[in-house]
């Protein structure tokens, strides 16, 4: 077996429980992963969890769903220590992670932007710390960022720019980790067709977005679907490894850089 397949691996995936997080850990079980940690964030995301780990182990692989705040070290450390303690050290390791925030400048308070940092680039600092700390040799990490790095718009100053960090340190782990042979990337989609999308945008947004991709006209929603990112994360921790230290934008022609 290829120690680049998945076939037999140990998976975890922050922000699993539905949407994109969900489908791509229905989707690595799916392709062989030996076990699957979904973590989600709060109580409110409980009912997502327990879905996903049941599709998990449907599909025969063991499955468990972890809860934590991920916005301080500790919790993320954590994290990967019950992960740890559940399923064994991961040998792939998932940050879908993230919060949109949509106003102008102007009218950011200081508590809205402290917020924006702790879920958009603390959280991934440390998870990326840990995932190299407890990832096996030879492992994957892949953290979602957003297309809107290879883009010039105005009011997402807060969600962009908290997000534009994990580029840098995506790079700087796949230097530090890259003498254990561990890939580390960051992917960025397009306006996403999920409820994450709809409620920073209003009518007029949404339906510019849903023309403004080069393939837009083929997608089902006009959007990126979650099921044209999916194949690409699965590529990115098993064959595509060779790919490391970039970003990654997948989104069907809406931006680049």
């Amino acid at each position: 077996m290829s120690k680049h397949s998945i076939q037999g691996k140990i998976v975890l995936i922050a922000g699993g429980a539905k949407n994109l997080g969900g489908l791509i850990a229905r989707d690595l079980a799916a392709h062989g992963a030996k076990a699957v940690v979904i973590h989600y964030n709060s109580m409110s995301s409980k009912a997502d969890a327990d879905k996903t780990v049941a599709a998990i182990e449907q599909a025969g692989a063991k499955a468990v769903a972890l809860q934590a705040d991920l916005t301080s070290a500790g919790a993320v450390e954590k994290l990967f220590a019950d992960t740890v303690a559940a399923v064994g050290r991961p040998d792939i390791a998932i940050n879908t992670v993230g919060k949109v925030l949509k106003k102008p400048m102007a009218d950011v308070s200081e508590a809205e932007y402290d917020e924006m940092a702790a879920v958009n680039s603390k959280s991934a600092f440390f998870f990326l710390k840990e995932a190299g700390r407890h990832v096996n040799d030879n492992g994957k990490i892949v953290t979602l960022v957003t297309s809107l790095l290879g883009a010039f718009p105005p009011f997402y100053a807060t969600y962009a720019g908290s997000k534009a960090p994990v580029e840098h340190f995506t790079r700087a782990a796949a230097k530090e980790l890259g003498e254990r042979g561990i890939s580390v990337t960051a992917v960025g989609p397009g306006p996403m067709d999920t409820p994450f999308f709809y409620p920073a945008e209003g009518a007029d947004a949404v339906a510019y977005h849903k023309t403004a991709a080069a393939l837009s006209p083929f997608s089902k929603t006009g959007l990126t679907d979650i099921e044209d990112v999916v194949p690409f994360i699965r590529h990115l921790v098993s064959d595509g490894w060779w790919i490391t230290g970039q970003t990654v934008l997948i989104n069907g022609g809406y931006t680049t850089k």
